[in-house]
């Protein structure tokens, strides 16, 4: 059965009243943000080929790829979508992190950091990037004002993601070394007390904040923690089924937009986990494909996209009632996806045989598949 169209997508405002396109006359009436397409650029990183490829979304044709060195890993924007940072992948990362001025497309500073800088986070503000340094088990603060590299910031063992709180006044960082997460003071760039679970069999490997900034949720290898953000003390952990792992690159866990509902994806089970954070209770697991690699919500809160990476398929979820749509087929072994601020389409990077794939969210439908560089495994889209 085809994916069904999802209803309030596009929608008029008529004096106060907010009515689904079809259902209203549109004189005089003013169309919502989520009906205007959104004409942002989606940028991704491509690992074997050492470049970062620019999508416009409005058309899916290509810009010119922005050489940035061996084995970009991720990529990460500014809010306000001037300039792209760009870690390497083991064993390419070199210590340093790239900038990209996006207006023009071209590379600017190579800035030092510690080693194996993977995964990173960047405030709200826009004023400061937080880098993890894989090997030495730091992150690395940078100023976007002067792209100059901080203090190395001591965590715990092998961190693996970090977030940020919505205020931007705490970053957490989920360590998959060890049975914990380390919160930093951005104010000062010092680490608090870390959090201990108290489990050896915890061990972080994604972490999520609510919209609120009240709970960090910690995703380990078979549970999720809720952790309070002003006390930061632990909960009760929340188990989810299945054996989930240690690896780089996963973005298994992800927070609605209203804040109401975690979605957890146990890859090894192959089911994506609903928990309300009113009551820190996991629904029933929902069957999405083979080993889902990483999720992505919309952000008008409607559909889950889960990127299964076994079974070369997307699997939406719809949130308002937890039901899966039909498997979307993408490309080979897919890795990444980023959903556009509209919430029209999402971009599926597919690592094994270089193209994105476009999806459309109100359809369900995949369109043709974009070519990009060699094996890529990241992208952001400029808000």
């Amino acid at each position: 059965m085809r994916a069904p169209i999802i209803r309030g997508l596009c929608a008029v405002a008529v004096g106060a009243a907010i009515l689904p396109l079809g259902l209203a006359s549109t004189v005089g009436a003013t169309v919502s943000p989520t009906c205007r397409p959104h004409h942002a650029t989606a940028y991704v990183a491509n690992m074997g080929s050492g470049t970062v490829t620019p999508i416009n979304t409005a058309t899916n044709k290509v810009g010119k790829a922005i050489t940035v060195g061996r084995g970009p890993y991720e990529i990460a924007i500014t809010p306000n979508g001037k300039t792209a940072y760009v870690t390497y992948n083991v064993p390419y990362a070199r210590g340093t992190v790239t900038t990209i001025r996006l207006a023009t497309g071209t590379v600017g500073t190579s800035i030092k950091t510690g080693q194996d800088p993977l995964v990173m986070a960047i405030t709200p503000n826009g004023r400061t990037v937080y880098v993890i340094d894989w090997g030495p088990s730091t992150v690395t603060p940078i100023s976007t004002a002067t792209n100059t590299a901080g203090k190395p910031i001591p965590v715990g063992s092998f961190p693996m993601e970090i977030a940020i709180t919505p205020n931007g006044k705490t970053a957490y960082v989920a360590n998959g070394g060890d049975d914990s997460v380390t919160p930093i003071r951005t104010a000062t760039n010092t680490a608090l007390k870390a959090i201990n679970f108290g489990n050896p069999r915890w061990i972080g490997v994604d972490i999520a904040i609510t919209p609120n900034g009240r709970t960090a949720y910690a995703l380990t290898w078979d549970a999720v923690i809720p952790i309070n953000t002003s006390t930061n003390a632990a909960g009760k952990p929340i188990m989810i089924p299945g054996f989930n792992g240690v690896r780089l690159g996963e973005r298994l866990i992800a927070i609605t937009p209203n804040g109401k509902t975690v979605y957890a994806a146990s890859p090894n089970a192959g089911t994506v986990t609903p928990i309300s954070t009113a009551t820190n209770k996991a629904g029933k697991p929902i069957k999405v494909g083979k080993y889902p690699f990483t999720l992505a919500i919309t952000p008008n809160g409607k559909v889950v996209e889960v990127v299964n990476q076994g079974s070369d398929t997307v699997t939406p979820i719809y949130t308002a009632t937890n039901r899966v749509g039909k498997p979307i087929p993408v490309g080979s072994n897919p890795w990444a996806v980023a959903i556009t601020p509209d919430s029209r389409t999402a971009y599926v990077v597919n690592n094994g045989d270089g193209t994105v794939t476009p999806i459309s969210i109100i359809t369900g439908r995949a369109g043709k598949p974009i070519s990009v560089g060699s094996a890529p495994v990241a992208i952001a889209i400029t808000r």
